[in-house]
């Protein structure tokens, strides 16, 4: 069963056979679509890396930085004016009291002399995943990580070029990352609660520096953590589908907010902010499926976006979402 023989198991198959092999103790990889309503598992003996290949939880370190001069991209994003309605429509329904944060996303068309497997090849992230002919992930952003029955997750909101002078500073007191990255911690802790006991939040609003193709990043995130039922490898399936589509790429409310987002982003994310992970046979680690490049009858698109709250600048949100097109080295 592999995906590019377009074998895609629905969200109800998902979960019972997350469930089944959890409880069993069969190491297997997830991979789930942006709506959550499908996606593919692979038991371990599965995976050929003709086909599928990944990493989880690689351990990186960006205290030196060197460009990597083979990365040459030209970017083609939307043109601004398109954007702007989108923007603007987004703004409308958040006045209108509808969201507080809707993450808007556009695709943006790739010039380059790279492949698939040469983005594989050449990007360093905590999480990798490549599926032959169809997409590419490099991610940042844990999505839930279960070790021994206790369960975190790792929003992220807010991202700053590191070249700026007192870079940090400025991403962590400006306003409307405050109050972005609050409301995704206050939607991930509601989440975490639903499948979890003793929730609270372990770290708030710590930075990353992410090194990429272009330069060095600043990241912001927050780590939440709660206790699962004893019961928990019954129910790893519907754990993991409780908390999706995740909260960090839709919004809040999450319900209206996807409303929104279906309604105005126009282009379809297909396994762009759907969630991968592993799990060991013991324990599962899993990220968000960001940073992230398509294969498409037109050429490779990079889809990419941003939180949109009310304090939101259209000109400096088209930016970030042409910044966020980058592949990261170290």
């Amino acid at each position: 069963m592999y995906p590019f023989s377009n074998k895609l198991l629905n969200s109800t198959d998902m979960i019972s056979g997350m469930n089944e092999l959890s409880v069993s103790g069969v190491p297997y990889l997830f991979i789930i679509n942006a709506h959550a309503t499908g996606g593919y598992i692979f038991r371990e003996e599965e995976i050929n890396d003709e086909f599928i290949r990944f990493e989880i939880s690689k351990s990186l370190s960006c205290s030196e930085y060197s460009e990597n001069q083979s990365i040459k991209m030209v970017k083609l994003p939307v043109e601004m004016n398109v954007y702007a309605e989108k923007f603007y429509r987004v703004m409308d329904e958040i006045h209108r009291g509808n969201s507080f944060l809707v993450n808007l996303t556009q695709p943006t068309k790739l010039l380059t002399q790279l492949n698939l497997n040469d983005f594989y090849e050449e990007s360093k992230a905590q999480y990798k995943l490549w599926l032959k002919d169809q997409f590419v992930v490099f991610s940042p952003e844990t999505f839930v990580k279960i070790v021994a029955g206790n369960i975190s997750t790792f929003p992220m909101k807010g991202t700053i070029d590191a070249s700026i002078p007192d870079a940090e500073n400025i991403i962590l007191q400006d306003k409307k990352e405050m109050a972005e990255h609050a409301t995704i911690v206050d939607l991930l802790r509601n989440d975490l609660s639903m499948v979890a006991e003793d929730v609270k939040i372990a770290r708030y609003r710590y930075v990353d520096k992410i090194t990429t193709n272009a330069g060095r990043l600043l990241q912001v995130s927050s780590e939440i953590s709660g206790k699962l039922p004893d019961d928990y490898l019954t129910k790893i399936g519907e754990i993991i589908f409780k908390m999706l589509p995740a909260g960090s790429v839709t919004g809040a409310p999450k319900p209206k907010t996807i409303e929104i987002i279906n309604q105005v982003e126009a282009y379809e994310r297909g396994f762009y902010t759907g969630v991968f992970g592993y799990f060991d046979g013991k324990n599962l680690d899993s990220a968000v499926m960001i940073r992230f490049v398509e294969q498409t009858s037109e050429g490779l698109i990079f889809k990419s976006g941003g939180g949109i709250t009310y304090q939101s600048d259209m000109e400096k949100e088209y930016e970030e979402l042409i910044q966020k097109v980058y592949v990261p080295v170290y």
